[in-house]
Formats: structure tokens, sequence, C-alpha cells
């Protein structure tokens, strides 16, 4: 069994920055990409960002893309979000998820994951 559990969310102010962390216990591996997700009260989780299992390839929403970046050290098994540049409509629960399949390549649909934390609310004041 695997747990993920996140931390960093919190209120910031619009153009401020937060960096979340998620951190993996349990039956660690690095063998796994790693994605972010967010949900809005009411919807669907939605796709953040992705990485792969060494970090080498990533992919991102078009909606965070060049505001976000994430990143990973195995060697502690957490994976980071930066955040900058946010935005009121940044406001949502985040979530970290690792992928079920091991191996190569990267994952940006909700279904390709199988553990998930318990999130980290991030509120963005206008």
């Amino acid at each position: 069994q695997v747990q993920l559990v996140e931390s960093g969310g919190g209120l910031v102010q619009a153009g401020g920055s937060l960096r979340l962390s998620c951190a993996a216990s349990g039956r660690t591996d690095s063998n796994f990409a790693m994605g972010w997700f967010r949900q809005y009260p009411g919807k669907e989780r939605e796709f953040v960002a992705t990485i792969s299992r060494f970090g080498s390839t990533t992919a991102y929403a078009d909606s965070v893309k060049g505001r976000f970046t994430i990143s990973r050290d195995n060697n502690k098994s957490t994976v980071f979000l930066q955040m900058n540049s946010l935005k009121p409509e940044d406001t949502a629960l985040y979530y970290c998820a690792r992928r079920a399949l091991a191996g190569v390549g990267i994952a940006t649909t909700r279904g390709e994951y199988i553990y998930w934390g318990q999130g980290t609310q991030v509120t963005v004041s206008s």
C-alpha cells in the first residue's frame, strides 16, 4: 500500500506563489509517474501536471502552463508543484497521485492513477 500526503496549501493573494509537496510512504517506488490534479466544488477532478518516473518528462494543463512547475526528489519520495502568478481561478483542492502503471511515460487522465492523497486547499484572493 502507498500513502500520499500533500502539504503546502494555504491562502495567498493573486500574483503570489505557493509550493505544494507530496510525500509518499509505504511501498514507495520511484518507477512510477506522478501527477497533480485539482478539484473545484461540485466539479470533477481535473489534471494539472504530471512528471515521469525520473523527471525527464513533464506535461501541464493549458491553464497552468508557464506558471506551474512539477518536480520530484526520488531520494525523498516527494513530488512538488511550484505555483507562481497565482490567479483566483486556481482556488481549488489539490491532490497528488501515483500512476497505476510502472515504467516509462507520463499520465494525464484521472483513470491512469491508482493512489491519491487527501488533498490540500489552495485559496487565491483577488
